[in-house]
């Protein structure tokens, strides 16, 4: 896989963080450095990590679906994809960073969001295994991409409100369908 193709799966994945990074940082009157950062953190940590959970659980189901890999591969990156399209014109509501445990930036909370956001890493680790693509290196560039997104969100949050977060996520979305069809085209 090309440098291209991961930096646009790593801009893809990192869309849900980014969103949920732009809302966290209206919460705040004003930037603070820490807690942009501890967003990061966490965000980049969990999409990292996710893509090798799903890597190595890939590894374990090649020999069984070696000769469909690609359609499941679609499928995968088109339901993640849908689904960040859906969650982007979903009807929110806007939650107040009123308390420290409804605080996004609370370790807690936060723990949770970073969960919930890189779920679709590991399935997108599940489709590198099945193409046979080292994990390293996309690991790698999937939470360095997401911890700089989702900095830059929290600044973005603090400053401009929620303009930009479901169009974001929706792009992210049409980019795994847009790779995921890639995928499918190539080894028709």
């Amino acid at each position: 896989m090309k440098l291209v193709e991961i930096l646009f799966i790593a801009l893809g994945l990192s869309m849900d963080a980014f969103a949920v990074s732009v809302a966290s940082g209206a919460t705040m009157k004003r930037l603070h450095i820490p807690n942009a950062l501890k967003m990061g953190l966490f965000f980049g940590g969990f999409q990292a990590l996710m893509p090798v959970l799903g890597w190595a659980a890939g590894l374990s189901m090649k020999n069984f679906i070696s000769g469909w890999d690609h359609w499941i591969a679609f499928c995968l990156l088109s339901a993640v994809g849908g689904k960040m399209l859906y969650e982007a014109f979903k009807i929110k509501e806007e939650e107040e960073c009123g308390g420290e445990k409804t605080c996004p930036f609370n370790t807690g909370t936060l723990t949770v969001l970073a969960v919930a956001t890189s779920i679709d890493a590991l399935a997108v680790g599940l489709t590198f295994s099945l193409l046979q693509v080292s994990i390293i290196a996309p690991a790698l560039i999937i939470g360095l991409v997401t911890f700089l997104m989702s900095v830059a969100g929290v600044r973005l949050g603090t400053t401009g409100g929620h303009f930009f977060e479901h169009k974001m996520e929706a792009a992210g979305g049409l980019i795994l369908i847009g790779i995921g069809f890639k995928i499918l085209f190539s080894h028709l």
